[in-house]
C-alpha cells in the first residue's frame, strides 16, 4: 500500500472522527456545556440564573451547599452533593447561584453542565478537567434519573469515588432529580421481585445516590412560602402592587396551576411583570 493511499484512509477516518477539540484556556467564561461528537466544551456567555437571596424558603439547603461549594473553591474538602425532590423548587437555580456567589468573591471555580445522554463520555471530560489544575470545576448533572434499561448510571459511579484513577482533586459533581434514588420506585420493586438475589440487585442500583456525600432534600412549599417569593421578585424588579389584589391574583394563579413552587412562582411573576410593562 503507497503512502499516498495510507495518508487518504487516514483523512477520510479523520473526517468520519473529527478529533476532540483542544481544552480551552476558562478564562472567556465562568460556565460551559459538555458535547461529544466531536468533545468539546462550549462557552455559556451569560448563564441564566437567580440570585441567591431571591431563593425564598429553602434556607437550609442553601447554606449548605453555598458552604460546600466555597469551601471546594477554596481549595478543600468538600462533597459531592445530589438535590433531590419536589419540582420546581429551585434545584437547579441554586447550584448555579452558589456558583455564581463564589466567582463573585473571587474564587477560581467553573461550572461545567453535562447532560444525561453524554455521561459514558464523562471519563474523557475528567481527563480533559483534570489538566486545568489553576481551575475548579462543577460538574453539572441537571435533572438526572435513568430507566429500568439504561446503564448510563455506571459511568457516573466513577465521577463520584470509583474507577481506577479516580475523580481529579479539581472536580466535584453535583446533580439534581426528582428522585431521591434517581430512578422510579417501580424499577426498584422490579429488580427486588425478578430478581434471583433481589437484595443485590436492588443495592446495585440505589447505591448510586448513596455515593453523594451531600443529600439536599427539596419539599413542596407552603402558600407563604409561595406568596414570599413572588414579592421577593417584585421587590427585585421594583415592581409595586397593592398587597391583597397581589395576594388575591397569585393564589388564584396557582389554583389553576394545581400545585405552589418556586417556578409557578417565577411564572406568575413573568406574567404580572409583563401586564405592568415590565421587561425582565
Amino acid at each position: 500500500m503507497t503512502d499516498a493511499t495510507l495518508t487518504r484512509i487516514a483523512e477520510a477516518l479523520e473526517r468520519l472522527a473529527p478529533a476532540p477539540a483542544p481544552a480551552p484556556s476558562f478564562a472567556e467564561a465562568g460556565a460551559y456545556i459538555w458535547h461529544t461528537d466531536p468533545d468539546r466544551l462550549e462557552p455559556v456567555a451569560q448563564v441564566n440564573r437567580v440570585e441567591l437571596s431571591q431563593l425564598v424558603g429553602i434556607d437550609r439547603a442553601r447554606d449548605t451547599l453555598l458552604a460546600n461549594t466555597l469551601q471546594f473553591a477554596r481549595g478543600y474538602a468538600a462533597n459531592n452533593a445530589l438535590l433531590w425532590g419536589a419540582r420546581g423548587m429551585g434545584k437547579s437555580s441554586l447550584v448555579k447561584a452558589a456558583h455564581a456567589e463564589a466567582v463573585a468573591q473571587g474564587l477560581p471555580l467553573v461550572l461545567v453542565e453535562i447532560a444525561r445522554e453524554d455521561l459514558d463520555s464523562v471519563g474523557r471530560l475528567l481527563a480533559l478537567l483534570g489538566q486545568a489544575g489553576d481551575k475548579r470545576f462543577v460538574l453539572f448533572a441537571d435533572d438526572l434519573s435513568f430507566s429500568h434499561d439504561d446503564t448510563q448510571y455506571k459511568s457516573l459511579k466513577a465521577v463520584l469515588d470509583g474507577g481506577l484513577a479516580g475523580r481529579p482533586d479539581n472536580v466535584i459533581l453535583y446533580a439534581t432529580s426528582n428522585r431521591r434514588h434517581l430512578m422510579p420506585r417501580d424499577m426498584i420493586d422490579n429488580e427486588r421481585s425478578t430478581a434471583i438475589h433481589p437484595g443485590e440487585a436492588v443495592e446495585e442500583k440505589v447505591s448510586l445516590s448513596d455515593r453523594f456525600g451531600l443529600w439536599l432534600g427539596f419539599h413542596p412549599c407552603a402558600q407563604d412560602e409561595y406568596l414570599q417569593m413572588i414579592q421577593g421578585y417584585c421587590d427585585a424588579y421594583g415592581l409595586q402592587i397593592d398587597p391583597e389584589g397581589l395576594r388575591a391574583e397569585a393564589i388564584e394563579w396557582q389554583a389553576t396551576r394545581g400545585a405552589r413552587s418556586g417556578r409557578v412562582a417565577w411564572q406568575f411573576f413573568t406574567d404580572l411583570a409583563g401586564r405592568n410593562g415590565l421587561a425582565l
